[in-house]
């Protein structure tokens, strides 16, 4: 991966906070689950979401400062929670959980006790391109936190139904295709989330530690 910034660098990499999970991964290295703090992580996640290529995760065009107050108000909230993925000392994925009930995903199917949904955004590769086994490193790391730290029986995803890289992922990874679903429009006072044509995808804790 590139060098980063050393701004991003002494926010993130170097930060005090204490991780949710950590875990090291053999050939890869210490993946660390941080909550995210919205100002001091402003700048690496506006340049990640300001991308074409993360044009799915809906913040294209958005300021610097837009992008922290919508974290900004996550944090208020108990049931969606945002996290910096840290590998070593260099971020490298943005990371939103959420409670499928507190969120539109449940109008399209039906919640079970013990699910939790889950958004994931990479940052993006450095000059070397591709980085081979870097996703499914990460998920590795990410189904041990909500599975064995969080105690939770199934992950949801929603990605884009344009997004056939991401949902690829998603399936080599141990998920299930479920149906292909139209997530209804928020438009709240403190939030706008346009509608999306989404491809739901689950990975139950069976398939991900099966005994």
């Amino acid at each position: 991966m590139s060098e980063l910034p050393t701004a991003v660098r002494a926010s993130a990499g170097e930060t005090d906070r204490a991780p949710v999970h950590a875990q090291a991964v053999d050939g890869f290295g210490t993946v660390r689950i941080l909550p995210l703090d919205p100002h001091a992580d402003a700048e690496a996640v506006h340049g990640w979401v300001s991308e074409e290529r993360a044009s799915f995760w809906g913040m294209n065009g958005l300021t610097r400062d837009q992008v922290a107050e919508i974290y900004a108000h996550m944090a208020t909230l108990d049931t969606h929670h945002a996290f910096l993925v840290l590998r070593d000392a260099d971020p490298v994925a943005l990371l939103q959980t959420y409670e499928p009930e507190a969120d539109r995903v449940s109008e399209c199917y039906d919640v079970r006790p013990g699910d939790i949904g889950v958004h994931l955004l990479l940052a993006p590769a450095g000059p070397e391109g591709a980085r081979p086994g870097w996703t499914s490193a990460l998920l590795t790391v990410i189904t041990s936190y909500v599975f064995l730290v969080l105690d939770r029986q199934r992950v949801v995803v929603d990605p884009d139904v344009r997004n056939e890289k991401a949902l690829a992922r998603f399936l080599r990874q141990g998920f299930t295709a479920g149906p292909a679903v139209v997530l209804p429009e928020v438009d709240l006072p403190d939030v706008y989330i346009p509608q999306k044509n989404a491809q739901l995808a689950f990975l139950t804790r069976e398939v991900a530690f099966p005994a």
